[in-house]
């Protein structure tokens, strides 16, 4: 296949990878920066598109994120590949303090005690329990095996809905701060790189009217 790599990475690297991509976070926030200020797109719709990136990064619905982004993108008519691009505020290192915050929201908003859905497991073990459920549900359904939904349903109601439910508030509010701190931010290296572009092109007019004139004399 054209595209497909050369050299293939094992699977620890690409856990790895991942986790820590190359060059760090710090490298990986630059260029997403970088590619959010060269939208050719007014400040106002790239900055709905960052709100709408950042509320989706609230949510649980992993997997989803992009589609998720993009139809809230839509609704707000803000720019969507702002919106994709603004999901990456979740990511590996901060997946879990926007989860446990989420969901200690989503469980006061629901009127529920965190103490009252501990059931002996962690945060951390009821989201490996679930994927272990899901796993072994899976293997059910081409097997004799019987289909037992007792931790993913234990996962739904102490994590995945207060999680959604919970995320709504923080992910908004962080939407909002992005938005009104994202449009002067555009808006300045817009006017900025429309002032280089400007100097660029007067310069090459400059050049070719010398070059004119020598042919002239």
């Amino acid at each position: 296949m054209v595209f497909k790599r050369r050299d293939r990475r094992p699977v620890w690297q690409m856990i790895v990878e991942f986790v820590w991509p190359r060059g760090g976070w710090g490298r990986a926030f630059h260029y997403v920066k970088h590619r959010m200020r060269r939208l050719p797109d007014t400040p106002e719709k790239i900055a709905r598109g960052i709100f709408a990136g950042i509320v989706t990064a609230f949510t649980p619905l992993f997997g989803l994120h992009f589609l998720v982004a993009a139809i809230i993108a839509f609704i707000v008519r803000g720019n969507m590949l702002a919106a994709i691009l603004a999901t990456f505020v979740g990511n590996p290192l901060t997946y879990v303090p926007i989860a446990l915050v989420s969901t200690q929201i989503g469980l006061f908003l629901l009127g529920r005690h965190p103490d009252e859905v501990g059931n002996g497991d962690t945060f951390v073990r009821k989201f490996f329990h679930a994927a272990e459920n899901l796993r072994e549900n899976l293997i059910a359904l081409f097997t004799d095996a019987d289909a037992d939904w007792r931790a993913l349903t234990v996962f739904f109601d102490d994590i995945f809905y207060p999680y959604l439910i919970g995320g709504i508030i923080p992910g908004v509010i962080g939407g909002l701060v992005a938005y009104y701190l994202s449009v002067p931010v555009i808006r300045a290296y817009q006017a900025r790189r429309r002032g280089v572009l400007k100097k660029k092109l007067a310069a090459i007019r400059a050049k070719a009217e010398a070059a004119k004139r020598t042919k002239t004399d």
